[in-house]
């Protein structure tokens, strides 16, 4: 079995307590205070989760730099006091940076009996088959990775 340690075990706590924050502060009007407490826990907790150094490689990897760049510049905006517009951009970023996870996500709530069926219902089905099981770009840089362990 995996060994959690206690940093790992306070930012578990870290991250989910900046989701219930980023959540109450879109609940109740796009609150600057919160977002910005429910944004700083929300890194921190990761950092703490994964560690620094894989927190690093993660936003910085070459093809996630756009993802990141919008992330981390909607944050930004958020403690700026722009709040609307910044947890919009913030959400494009985090919609980009985690768009190679999202078929399989979707794959895997098909699979659940109540929200499989959620998936089935007709408005939600032809949104959800717009999200392809693997996209051109990392079907390229997998092919592209295999060239380069051939040679």
């Amino acid at each position: 079995m995996l060994e959690v340690t206690d940093g790992q075990k306070i930012g578990i706590g870290l991250v989910g307590f900046g989701m219930f924050f980023l959540f109450l502060g879109v609940l109740l009007f796009f609150d600057n205070a919160l977002l910005a407490m429910g944004n700083v826990m929300f890194l921190v907790g990761v950092s703490l989760i994964i560690g620094i150094s894989n927190t690093y490689n993660f936003f910085f990897q070459k093809h996630k730099l756009k993802g990141s760049s919008f992330f981390f510049g909607g944050i930004i905006i958020v403690l700026f006091g722009w709040s609307i517009i910044g947890m919009f951009v913030e959400g494009f970023g985090f919609f980009y940076l985690f768009k190679g996870i999202f078929p399989a996500v979707i794959n895997f709530l098909r699979r659940l009996p109540v929200i499989g069926a959620i998936f089935l219902l007709p408005g939600i089905r032809t949104v959800s088959q717009f999200c392809p099981a693997e996209d051109k770009e990392r079907r390229r840089r997998r092919g592209q990775e295999q060239e380069g362990e051939n040679r």
